[in-house]
């Protein structure tokens, strides 16, 4: 004679599983979606900042001691004016988000590719923002005025002809921070060429 507490039992824990199966596949496919959704928005947030092309605009930048340095497309302006060194790279944010500028630095040689990041307190901040919009040219600028032991090797570097620049910049909402490198040599005719060497991710994971 059949068992029919044991059978309702069974059947009962038999749909309790399949129900929890099935609540488990939902939560996990919702998961999935969301860090889909969630990647997709950050991706359209995304600057990426790279040397500009030649074709582009001359922009003229201005300090608060100094106005109107020229910077042509895919170069540098370095410029030494009364004993100062004021420096302005013309970059383009190949990105689909805001590039919002946080600082940078100037190392007085050609710096390797293939090593780590730089450290974050190693950047010199900006006093202002500087935004570059999707697809648009900008710039990223910085001087030395004091007698230093930066502007004495700036002024170094500068004579030999090659400096290294490293960016740090963000989305508008002040995430996504990345690190870019760019080459500065300066070549024949004097004018500064700029190459792009180097991304790093701040907030996440390197892609590399």
């Amino acid at each position: 004679m059949a068992d029919w507490v044991t059978i309702s039992a069974l059947a009962t824990a038999g749909g309790t599983l399949a129900l929890a199966v099935t609540t488990y596949a939902s939560v996990r496919s919702a998961n999935r979606a969301a860090r889909v959704a969630e990647m997709s928005l950050l991706a359209g947030l995304r600057p990426l900042l790279v040397e500009s092309n030649e074709s582009a605009e001359i922009l003229r930048v201005n300090f608060f001691d100094v106005h109107g340095v020229a910077v042509p497309g895919g170069r540098a302006a370095v410029e030494l004016i009364d004993g100062n060194v004021y420096i302005v790279v013309s970059l383009r944010n190949v990105g689909s988000g805001i590039a919002v500028m946080h600082g940078g630095r100037i190392c007085p040689e050609r710096q390797r590719a293939d090593v780590e990041a730089p450290p974050l307190d190693s950047f010199r901040r900006l006093s202002r923002d500087i935004y570059v919009p999707p697809g648009a040219v900008g710039y990223w600028q910085i001087a030395f005025r004091d007698d230093t032991e930066a502007k004495r090797a700036s002024l170094a570097a500068i004579g030999a002809g090659t400096l290294t620049a490293d960016v740090l910049y963000g989305d508008f909402e002040g995430g996504q921070r990345a690190i870019s490198r760019y080459l500065l040599a300066r070549e024949e005719d004097g004018a500064w060429h700029t190459t792009t060497i180097r991304h790093w991710q701040v907030d996440r994971a390197d892609p590399r």
